[in-house]
């Protein structure tokens, strides 16, 4: 992926330098895990809302899924011109934060040529402002196996969606994320797909509850398999209640969620522990201010730092 022209490659320099401010604020190699958290958490809250709460409770990144509920991140000021988003960069950097990853909406599983190029194209649109903002991953979705196709035939065409936005992203240090998430999230499934899908620029995010909630398959077995392609982390917890999932603060539901975290842990795992409280997605749940700092407490304690 080549930037377009002059202006574009001037601005990214201002975006490069802007984060080298930072400097040794990332140092991967510090005892506490680094943490963000999922933007999906706090749907209503403004750009600095957002960065003000991560500095003031220990986070180190932001998972960007939506600003404000806008999901379509090239729609929000922060990223819609190479103003904003040089302005955007800077205030990051200097609030010693980096984004961890972009949410795209992106599902690879659409058979229908309109439909399929409408999310390959928002997974692009996606990759292209992930390189201006030196964010690291964009994350898609397998995401379902509609009855009436082909089992076999929908698993090739994820595939091939990968690997279409990891040529996309070829020549950057993007690389494109699929979730386990939806109904691809047997460790098998998501093994196959990831060994056809194998790319410089393509990973995977591993949602631990997503999988557990549906198939119970143990976080060892689990991270034995698909290790290798684990790039970014989905924290949550939950319980069942009158049947169905409730979402919970961290360690007090009735998923191996910290035999996961331990896991990753001892096993040198980089990247980010991102916390994703489906605020937007469930009303119900508690305010993200009481989520996000009850989970960064947690995991400081757990981590005895």
């Amino acid at each position: 992926m080549k930037l377009s022209n002059r202006k574009d490659f001037l601005q990214t320099s201002g975006v490069l330098l802007a984060m080298a401010i930072a400097g040794s604020s990332f140092d991967y190699k510090k005892k506490m895990p680094l943490l963000s958290f999922s933007t999906l958490g706090c749907p209503d809250w403004t750009f600095q809302q957002i960065i003000d709460f991560a500095v003031d409770n220990n986070f180190k990144g932001i998972e960007i899924r939506g600003i404000q509920r806008e999901l379509e991140l090239t729609k929000c000021k922060e990223f819609s011109s190479p103003e904003n988003i040089l302005a955007t960069s800077k205030l990051m950097a200097k609030k010693g934060l980096r984004f961890s990853d972009l949410g795209s909406s992106a599902a690879m599983h659409h058979s229908d040529g309109k439909e399929r190029l409408k999310n390959l194209d928002e997974a692009k649109r996606f990759i292209d402002l992930a390189e201006k903002i030196q964010c690291p991953y964009i994350r898609v979705f397998p995401n379902n196996l509609p009855k009436d196709q082909d089992r076999n035939a929908t698993i090739d065409l994820i595939i091939q969606g990968l690997i279409e936005l990891g040529n996309h992203a070829k020549g950057s240090d993007v690389t494109v994320l699929m979730e386990s998430h939806g109904e691809l999230v047997h460790m098998i499934d998501l093994q196959k797909i990831m060994q056809s899908a194998e790319h410089k620029n393509v990973g995977m995010v591993w949602d631990i509850v997503n999988m557990w909630s549906v198939t119970k398959e143990p976080p060892a077995a689990v991270y034995a398999t698909l290790k290798k392609y684990i790039r970014h982390t989905h924290i949550k917890d939950l319980k069942i209640v009158d049947g169905k999932e409730q979402y919970t603060f961290l360690g007090t539901g009735e998923t191996p969620i910290f035999e996961a975290i331990d896991i990753l842990h001892k096993n040198g795992y980089k990247g980010y522990y991102s916390f994703e409280w489906e605020k937007l997605w469930h009303p119900e749940i508690e305010a993200p201010e009481k989520a996000f700092a009850h989970y960064s407490k947690v995991m400081r304690e757990h981590f005895k730092v």
